[in-house]
Order: C-alpha cells, then sequence, then structure tokens
C-alpha cells in the first residue's frame, strides 16, 4: 500500500497535514542532524581535550567543561529524540529546544556574572549581568513562542478532528 493510501485512509484534514507539513520536512529533519552532530561533536572534542591534558585541570575548569559537555549531550540526545519519532511533534520538539537553550542559557549567565563579580570590575559585572539578561530574555521569548506554537497546532487539530466525518 502506498504512503498516499495510507494518507488517504486516516484521512488527516488538508489543513492539518499543511500546518504540519514543516514539522516532518526533510529540511527539518536536516536541522536537527545538524544539532545533534554539533552538540555531540562538540561534547566529544571537550571530552578529549579533557582526556589528554597531562596534568590534572583546576576543579573550576573541571566544572566548566562537565557542564559544556552536558550541554553538548543534551542537545546530542535532544536531536536524537526528534529524529527517532516518525510523527509530527506538533511543536513539541521546539518546546524541548527552547527550555534546553533557557536552562543552558541561565548556568553560563549565572557562572559568567558570578566570575565576572569575582574577578572583575564593577564594569565587566555590568556588561556581564546586562548581556546575560539580554540572552535571558531572547531565550525566555523563545519559549513563550514555541509554547505559543504548540498550543496553536493542538487547537488546530482537536478542531479538525471535531469537524472531520
Amino acid at each position: 500500500m502506498s504512503e498516499q493510501n495510507r494518507a488517504a485512509q486516516r484521512a488527516v484534514p488538508e489543513q492539518l497535514e499543511r500546518a504540519l507539513a514543516t514539522e516532518v520536512s526533510l529540511r527539518s529533519r536536516l536541522r536537527h542532524l545538524a544539532v545533534g552532530l554539533a552538540g555531540g561533536c562538540g561534547a566529544a572534542m571537550i571530552a578529549v581535550l579533557w582526556a589528554t591534558e597531562p596534568h590534572a585541570l583546576p576543579p573550576r575548569t573541571q566544572a566548566v567543561f562537565t557542564g559544556l559537555i552536558a550541554i553538548g549531550l543534551a542537545w546530542a540526545v535532544f536531536a536524537g529524540w526528534v529524529l527517532s519519532r516518525r510523527r509530527p511533534l506538533f511543536a513539541q520538539d521546539r518546546v524541548l529546544s527552547a527550555r534546553i537553550a533557557l536552562a543552558a542559557t541561565v548556568v553560563t549567565v549565572l557562572a559568567g556574572v558570578a566570575l565576572a563579580a569575582v574577578r572583575g570590575s564593577t564594569a565587566d559585572l555590568v556588561a556581564t549581568a546586562t548581556g546575560g539578561a539580554v540572552f535571558t530574555a531572547v531565550a525566555v521569548l523563545a519559549l513563550v513562542r514555541a509554547r505559543h506554537r504548540r498550543r496553536e497546532l493542538l487547537r488546530l487539530r482537536d478542531a479538525l478532528r471535531q469537524d472531520a466525518p
């Protein structure tokens, strides 16, 4: 049975199918593949760099390397999860990626502000805190937009299911 016949049998409403076309497109899957490779390769590079150091690294450097490896692995796992799904996620992937981005941003900003407070001048602290606030605001905005898109798609799905015979 061909894919077109299966789609016709499921009777997916055209409006919903168009709305979700970008969710399962080759372009979207390739973007997620790139994210996964970037995260995995970044984590692997840092792990190799750490493992090949001739002497033990200072505890703060070890903590930073651990955090960076965790962030890279989070993106790789996220991409693997998205790519393993064979159905539309109704923007659930956008919400999850926005949460990862927000978490990584907050941790990075807090570490940067703490470092600027301990080692930098007042100007360094203000610049770091201001930049961190901007990045955090952008990450929060991405999360708000992702949640809005997910609610929109779920409402459309539910409305079209009620209208379907």
